[in-house]
């Protein structure tokens, strides 16, 4: 899972680099491992990219540095790869024109468009990102266009995405940065991962867009929120005319959105497909009280209490349905990260307590009903309920607002292996001894997907296909568990083999020298713009004159 915020300004003598920070702020729950910004002032690219969160990751000397009225932000959450920063985004290659990416998703044949790209096409992959082969998939894709005839800069483009999305398989969104020619966006054949466009009137009387990974970036930037990039389809931003064409490159198509996406990973006030995504969790919370009540009709509940954030919403209505009282029993410290999308098991557990306190007179002497959005692991489950028993619950039962989640998720989750789910091969009195909690209801599939469709815009087609592959097992890419592709990812994705990976492979962590496992390919010398250690590309070849 990342965010994504791409921007075109019509009016040259204006500068993106501080709606493309405020972007990438509210997006930043979508990603908090890395963040990266480039951007374009006349031919020259600046970028800054390093890991951590958007806040930390600019600071005041390299916004200044960040000029031009074009550019993209991206904030990764490492589902693929590693955590180094040399894989941070956006990724940059500089033929031709001078290309850039920022990708949310995962591609699934990654060892076939290595080796295709190293043997066919002559192209260095340096880093373990499939993201870097997204871009040099475009990049090659866009050279052999530009050699036909009489060709077009819009059909090259548009050529270079037919064969891209020809040869990659997966769930995938992203922005390509051409630089001197604009901004494309792109979507899978499946529509899996979001991406949606917006515009406003500019100062100079033409017309300024922006596209993100959510509606929240557009709303909050001050533009109208367009529509979506369909399915299988590219929209390209011409720098150079303030024009937007848009085609639909792939040879089929098959609309089937991420449900996660309305169950966790979205802010509730995004609209994504034309669906609210703070109507489908009022519709889940909706649909989980009733099930409740026909599992337990003469339930002793006392009091409903969200697990905050993202399942406040859910809960509230199940509160309502129950014709119980909603109350706020843990306190969040908003400073903590996400503990789902935290790398690695132990600092999930240990995150917890930091992030969540109890107000006690909520649980003392009260049987209580936890609501959370999910359950992955079982890690934050286990130590809320305890938490829970600790401030005095006399009983405590838990819902969860989407389905047992029992298969890996190959488009965006980090879950590589069944056996870290802790609903793999157990049913729900099994999972409620492990997690502590006296019973456990989850939603059921049919239920999570009626969430969703009931919500559908009346503007728009009513959407009744979703990948649930974590719920169902079914892929909507034709993959199935057991599959070569889930025994690598298995072996190098699980918590062990990323805590060696965080540790040099050997139990000893980076040295020093290796700039924390950063890439830094600059030649720009300038002390006065480059901190010691830093590992800011600069892309310039240029020196200070003082140096000289």
């Amino acid at each position: 899972m990342c965010g994504i915020i791409g921007l075109l300004l019509a009016n040259q003598d204006e500068h993106v680099n501080q709606m493309i920070f405020d972007g990438l702020t509210v997006l930043q729950h979508r990603g908090q491992d890395a963040a990266g910004i480039v951007t374009a002032e006349g031919r020259r690219l600046h970028l800054r990219k390093e890991n951590g969160l958007v806040k930390d990751v600019f600071q005041a000397h390299h916004m200044m540095e960040l000029r031009g009225n074009i550019g993209v932000g991206h904030v990764r959450y490492p589902t693929a790869g590693s955590s180094s920063c040399a894989e941070a985004q956006p990724l940059y290659t500089n033929y031709p024109y001078g290309i850039c990416v920022a990708h949310n998703g995962n591609l699934t044949n990654t060892e076939e468009l290595t080796k295709k790209l190293r043997d066919e096409a002559g192209r260095h992959i340096n880093t373990d990102s499939d993201s870097e082969l997204l871009l040099n998939l475009f990049a090659d894709s866009l050279v052999k266009a530009n050699t036909a005839e009489n060709v077009t800069m819009v059909e090259a483009i548009f050529t270079a995405m037919t064969s891209v999305m020809s040869q990659c398989t997966g769930g995938y969104a992203g922005t390509y940065f051409i630089n001197g020619i604009g901004l494309v966006g792109f979507r899978d054949p499946h529509g899996i991962r979001p991406m949606v466009v917006g515009s406003r009137p500019s100062s100079n009387g033409k017309t300024d867009y922006v596209m993100s990974s959510e509606s929240v970036a557009v709303d909050t930037l001050g533009f109208k929120l367009d529509r979506d990039i369909s399915p299988g389809e590219a929209y390209f931003l011409d720098f150079n005319t303030n024009e937007c064409h848009s085609r639909i490159c792939a040879s089929s198509t098959s609309p089937s959105p991420c449900i996660f996406e309305y169950v966790y990973f979205a802010r509730p006030d995004s609209i994504m497909d034309g669906i609210s995504v703070y109507e489908t969790r009022l519709k889940m919370g909706e649909k989980l009280a009733d099930k409740v009540m026909r599992i337990y009709p003469d339930h002793d509940i006392d009091v409903v209490i969200p697990i905050p954030d993202t399942s406040r919403t859910s809960a509230l209505q199940a509160a309502y349905h129950l014709n119980k009282p909603f109350r706020e029993g843990f306190i969040k410290n908003r400073y903590i990260a996400r503990t789902f999308i935290m790398p690695g098991q132990e600092t999930r557990r240990k995150s917890v307590r930091l992030k969540l306190n109890t107000i006690k007179s909520e649980f003392a002497g009260r049987n209580v009903l936890l609501v959370d959005d999910s359950v992955v692991r079982g890690t934050t489950a286990n130590e809320i309920v305890q938490m829970a028993r600790e401030a005095g619950a006399r009983k405590v039962y838990l819902v969860s607002a989407a389905p047992p989640i029992r298969y890996p998720n190959m488009y965006v989750i980090d879950i590589p292996t069944r056996e870290e789910l802790i609903a793999y091969n157990r049913d729900e009195e099994a999972i409620s001894k492990i997690i502590g909690c006296d019973w456990i209801v989850y939603q059921d599939l049919k239920d999570l997907e009626d969430s969703v469709s009931e919500c559908c815009s009346p503007e728009k087609e009513v959407i009744n296909n979703f990948d649930t592959s974590c719920f169902s097992g079914k892929y909507v890419t034709g993959e199935s568990i057991g599959d070569k592709y889930f025994e690598r990812i298995s072996m190098l994705r699980n918590d062990d083999a990323k805590q060696k990976r965080e540790n040099g492979g050997n139990g000893d962590r980076k040295s020093q020298s290796s700039h924390n496992g950063c890439e830094s390919v600059s030649n720009d010398k300038r002390l006065s713009t480059i901190p010691k250690n830093h590992s800011c590309e600069s892309l310039s070849n240029k020196a200070d004159i003082n140096q000289i």
